[in-house]
């Protein structure tokens, strides 16, 4: 009997383990945060079916150089009757032929059809080759889009990575404000309790603890919501969401500022396959104000119950085609008064051509104004990085000297309590500034349009 229990505790024993191993958060890194992103968000699929979409419009356009075959065939049951005249092009009145017997009766009789219709357009003044470069832009544009996406959703990425890192750092400056806040407290109730320091001090030091406590749960908050705001990304539970800093933590490598590209940006990228997109919708426009000729042939039957004299033969007379006929022939069409619409679509694709570059020339000037502002920040944040270890020091040192008077009765709790806070920020601001040459870094490979060296140096 011992040893069942032994054994089924031994058993609940290791599922539990197993339990709290699953419920462990996943280790993640910056490059498995932006590759997940990529992978997972959206947005991205949305541009790869437009890339589909594109693909299947360039196979549509190719088919205009097949020939066409349409085939017909019907049975009908409808009287003979036959008039001399003309009707106006309608799809109303049925056409009849035959000779004009003169009847006028309800009388019906069998009739049937059947044949095929092939046309094929030997030349065409490179109207085809037009629509298929069209096409073809269109997809360039497409992929354009969606690498510009990717780009897009892996800088937010890495943003929302780095948050979330910088929050983490709070936290650890804000814990060791509540631990040196509590430390203090217990020093304050002994001497308060051995009447050696007024009951004031110890009310003041347990509202300074009250507040550090305050700090590190809105710190808390801040990791929660940027573990949140990089699910949105990566599609992972928030929970499950542990980030590894990498190099994160350490200064960051001093090197020069790359020098912007604007031409090889994704956002520019894009423009310009927008701007090649449109250019070769005009010129299929241009190529569509030619003749256009084809080659047809056609072969068919028909079948009617009825004699040249109007005589119904009755039964199921008609039901087959028995006269056939073929006919081989070369037609020739010209929209002739398409002109002027021709023209009036021809100027508006010409303005949205010039639309198109003049946005592009307004991109450019956007990513130089973010890299020169990337870069300024990043300057900014290299000369607060070299100044927030002076900072922390002399906090450090302010506040041993400010607790060891205290201790000694030559000081005031006030001083203590001032100095301690001092080194929670100059802590917090030691950390965000590292992390602030790290974004510095982020934003100026974003504006250049390459965030992949950044993202290999921060994981290694």
């Amino acid at each position: 009997m011992r040893a069942l229990l032994f054994f089924v505790a031994l058993f609940a024993g290791l599922l539990a383990s197993m339990g709290r191993a699953v419920a462990q958060p996943a280790q993640w890194t910056l490059d498995r945060a932006v590759a997940e992103s990529v992978k997972n968000y959206p947005s991205i699929r949305v541009s790869q079916e437009q890339i589909s979409a594109a693909s299947a419009a360039i196979q549509l356009a190719r088919t205009a150089y097949l020939p066409r075959v349409d085939a017909l065939a019907q049975v009908n049951r409808a009287t003979r009757n036959n008039v001399f005249g003309l009707v106006l092009p309608q799809s109303v009145i049925p056409s009849i032929s035959g000779p004009v017997i003169g009847s006028n009766n309800f009388g019906t009789v069998w009739g049937s059809a059947a044949g095929a219709l092939v046309t094929w357009e030997p030349f065409d003044f490179g109207l085809r080759d037009a629509n298929v470069a069209a096409a073809s832009a269109a997809r360039a544009h497409s992929e354009a889009t969606l690498k510009r996406t990717q780009f897009d959703v892996a800088v937010a990425a890495s943003d929302a990575f780095l948050t979330l890192i910088a929050a983490r750092e709070t936290v650890r400056a804000a814990q060791a404000g509540v631990d040196r806040a509590e430390a203090l407290l217990k020093v304050i109730a002994a001497r308060v309790s051995a009447q050696l320091r007024p009951g004031a001090d110890q009310a003041r030091a347990e509202a300074e603890l009250a507040a550090a406590r305050t700090q590190l749960i809105q710190s808390q908050q801040a990791v929660d919501v940027a573990r949140a705001t990089l699910s949105q990304f990566t599609g992972a539970d928030p929970a499950q969401i542990d980030a590894v800093p990498g190099q994160l933590l350490e200064p960051a490598p001093e090197r020069e500022v790359p020098a912007l590209n604007a031409a090889a940006a994704p956002a520019m990228i894009e423009q310009n396959a927008a701007v090649e997109q449109a250019v070769a919708q005009l010129h299929a426009l241009e190529r569509s104000y030619f003749p256009r000729f084809y080659a047809q042939g056609s072969a068919f039957a028909r079948g009617s119950g009825a004699d040249l004299n109007g005589v119904r033969q009755g039964g199921l007379n008609g039901l087959g085609p028995t006269v056939q006929d073929f006919a081989v022939g070369f037609t020739v069409t010209f929209p002739v008064m398409d002109f002027a619409a021709l023209r009036a679509r021809e100027a508006g694709q010409s303005a949205s051509i010039r639309s198109e570059r003049a946005r592009g020339e307004q991109i450019a000037a956007d990513l130089r104004g973010q890299w020169n502002r990337a870069a300024a920040a990043l300057n900014g944040a290299r000369r607060v990085s070299a100044n927030t270890p002076v900072e922390v020091s002399s906090a450090r040192a302010a506040a041993s000297q400010a607790k060891a008077r205290y201790e000694s009765g030559l000081g005031a709790i006030d001083d203590v309590a001032e100095t301690q806070r001092l080194l929670t920020v100059a802590e917090i601001d030691d950390a965000l500034a590292r992390l602030g040459v790290w974004r510095g870094l982020l934003a100026v490979a974003a504006a250049a349009g390459d965030i992949e060296p950044f993202v290999a140096e921060a994981t290694r």
